[in-house]
């Protein structure tokens, strides 16, 4: 690419990380539409972000949806972030880019880094924010490249403050990011390691893992299969445009000698934060059905 196409490139990405992080924050990005087909928006959704150093590190159909598919991505930004903090913030070592047919219009759409980022890092978030720009610059110019940029933060409507999102729980009363579920408890790490991975071995559902020996620190991210998983309650609440594909998968967690979970009033209410009572309403069983399909890999 001759430089007189980088520079201005380079200059919306820097303009595109200082405004979103000057507004009150939405979950995901709306980075581009295009008109391809999803195959070949797929390949070269691929293509970018392996040239941008991100390292994509699993990918599937959420919900079995041929008009759906997620790249989960890392980058040593993001591991670092991770190794510096430890402890739950594990959960911060992924982030996920959404490719959605939408009545013929492709969409290409991202976890928001800085709102993901200060809700699992929350007040230790200043510290690590330089490892998000970074990371945030990298993901914009890989999609910004393919088909029709927009950069459109949504997922809700007014979006939250940083202060909100850092003690972030959807009403009164329900759990907050380190409400944790236990799934199970280890003699140690190792067989924690043991456990979990022989249950998922040649199992279809894992979509990946990361671990950090060092740290004791391993996630995975499962797809939620069966009557109760991810074709059941994503439907219910995936009913806006653009869709929350980048939501999945859902993850496990293992720290130290512990698996855990983030509650599903949590995830679920993060990742749709203006998700009505009507509607939660109608998924009122699924942090629990996840709950059981997770615990599942650790007994």
């Amino acid at each position: 690419m001759k430089i007189n196409k980088i520079l201005p490139i380079l200059s919306f990405t820097l303009i595109f990380v200082s405004n979103i992080m000057a507004q009150d924050l939405k979950p995901y990005i709306l980075a581009a539409t295009s008109h391809a087909s999803l195959s070949e928006i797929s390949y070269a959704v691929k293509a970018n972000l392996t040239a941008e150093g991100l390292n994509i590190i699993g990918e599937y159909c959420p919900a079995n949806d041929s008009n759906r598919k997620v790249f989960v991505i890392t980058s040593d930004e993001l591991k670092t972030a991770v190794k510096i903090n430890g402890g739950l913030t594990g959960f911060a070592t992924a982030l996920r880019v959404g490719i959605t047919d939408e009545n013929g219009t492709i969409n290409i759409s991202y976890t928001n880094p800085v709102y993901w980022g200060n809700a699992y890092f929350r007040d230790n978030y200043d510290d690590v924010q330089s490892y998000y720009n970074s990371v945030t610059e990298k993901i914009s110019t890989a999609l910004f490249k393919i088909g029709e940029s927009k950069n459109i933060p949504f997922g809700s409507e007014k979006g939250l403050t940083v202060k909100s999102l850092r003690k972030y729980r959807y009403m009164f009363g329900m759990e907050k990011f380190d409400d944790v579920v236990k799934l199970n408890e280890f003699e140690n790490f190792e067989d924690a390691m043991s456990k979990i991975d022989g249950k998922l071995a040649g199992s279809d559902d894992l979509i990946y893992s990361v671990e950090f020996q060092d740290e004791k620190i391993k996630l995975y991210g499962i797809a939620i299969g069966g009557e109760k998983g991810e074709e059941h309650f994503l439907p219910i609440i995936d009913i806006t445009a653009p869709q929350h594909t980048a939501f999945l998968p859902y993850e496990l967690l293992v720290v130290d000698k512990k698996a855990v979970m983030l509650h599903g009033r949590y995830r679920i209410a993060l990742s749709f934060p203006d998700l009505t009572m009507m509607t939660f309403s109608k998924i009122m069983s699924t942090p629990g059905d996840i709950k059981n399909a997770l615990k599942a890999y650790t007994e």
